[in-house]
């Protein structure tokens, strides 16, 4: 069952002296985001919270985030390292063949010459470049396998399932 929320951006640093944030785009549709009224921010723990949006305008790489109640540079240093979410509902809906990335944590990770079992995704891990499946193999190892379509041919979240074709070497980097 998908999670209630979809982290859509991560707010990253204060922009200007004003309680203005500027966030890190994680999603496809940022333009989407431009038109919200209010967001959740979520710290990874507790109930994600509703914050009601006065302004949001793109700089550079970044959404920068004005919210209700953040005025200071003080308040928007406290804001720093949160996610920001919308109730998954609310998400703009996917063609058959695509998914959202946080669908991709729990699913299987087999290998598709052999069809062996490599292990189960942890996270994907953004590296600036080409993302990396973080896979937990068996005895608590850590298989880091890019994620491109080169590397991952067959990805199915409704199977809890991906297909890798693992590059050469990389089995020896992760024994």
């Amino acid at each position: 069952m998908p999670a209630r929320w979809l982290t859509v951006a991560r707010i990253v640093k204060t922009q200007g002296r004003r309680g203005e944030v500027a966030a890190e785009i994680l999603t496809d549709f940022p333009d989407r985001l431009l038109e919200r009224r209010a967001v959740w921010l979520w710290d990874g723990r507790s109930e994600p919270r509703a914050v009601r949006v006065e302004r949001i305008w793109p700089h550079k790489n970044f959404l920068v985030f004005e919210l209700t109640g953040f005025e200071s540079l003080a308040q928007a240093k406290a804001l720093v390292g949160l996610e920001i979410q919308i109730p998954r509902a609310e998400a703009t809906p996917l063609g058959h063949s695509a998914f959202y990335l946080d669908e991709l944590e729990g699913c299987r990770v087999v290998e598709r010459s052999s069809g062996a079992e490599l292990g189960r995704v942890r996270e994907l891990i953004s590296t600036g470049g080409t993302p990396l499946l973080a896979v937990e193999a068996a005895g608590g190892k850590e298989i880091l396998i890019p994620f491109a379509e080169e590397f991952c041919p067959r990805i199915a979240p409704g199977e809890k399932l991906i297909e890798v074709v693992l590059p050469d070497g990389l089995r020896d980097l992760n024994e």
